[in-house]
């Protein structure tokens, strides 16, 4: 693993990677734990978006439909100039899911010399992050201590299937858009967290080793 790791920081320099998948197949999970250990800054537009919400007192992604792309545009591209990711690379969750804004994406990336050098779709089937999302509602039932946080948009079955229904109507296009420039890289995440992880090191030492200048 220690070695993957390293080529893959080597080949990444302070590029970025972008995650992508359903909701709840394991994006900011795998993202996290990737910039850990690549020595980089996590960057997710849900996160940036619902701290932007919480201050303006506007709640636009509770409904589980995407933001409108003007207030993405403000709200998320600026982000690649800031000071302290200077010199960073960059993990990035699913930023920029509706078709159309991966152009934009790509270029603030290199604007702020962040360039997307791949994406990432952890691939799992709906009625997978249906499971899913039964269980999470499952455990909070069962949580007394109420210190299991369900996101507003994940609330209901109805917002959920909302949030599917996006991703494949707005977010896929984007994807064959990464996939057209080659630099789509699918990795099966229907297992375990663990396995799922290693599965992503492993896709990306080899694309890495493949795309080595």
């Amino acid at each position: 693993m220690e070695e993957k790791i390293t080529a893959i920081k080597e080949w990444l320099g302070t590029g970025s990677i972008n995650v992508f998948g359903l909701p709840m197949s394991g994006k900011d999970t795998v993202g996290v734990k990737l910039a850990e250990l690549l020595g980089a800054k996590f960057l997710s537009s849900g996160m940036i978006i619902r701290t932007m919400e919480e201050e303006e007192k506007n709640h636009m992604s509770d409904s589980g439909e995407l933001i409108p792309q003007d207030v993405f545009y403000k709200w998320i591209l600026p982000y690649f100039k800031r000071s302290d990711l200077n010199g960073f690379p960059l993990v990035l969750s699913s930023v920029g899911r509706w078709s159309g804004e991966e152009v934009r994406v790509m270029e603030a990336a290199e604007d702020g010399g962040h360039p997307i050098k791949v994406a990432i779709l952890l691939s799992v089937s709906e009625a997978d992050v249906l499971r899913r999302w039964e269980t999470v509602h499952e455990l909070g039932k069962r949580d007394l201590t109420h210190t299991l946080h369900i996101r507003a948009d994940d609330a209901k079955e109805e917002t959920f299937k909302t949030r599917i229904r996006e991703f494949n109507e707005k977010t896929v296009p984007v994807l064959q858009t990464y996939q057209s420039k080659g630099m789509l890289l699918p990795v099966k995440a229907s297992l375990d967290r663990e396995s799922v992880f290693n599965l992503v090191v492993d896709e990306l030492y080899k694309y890495a080793v493949s795309h080595e200048q």
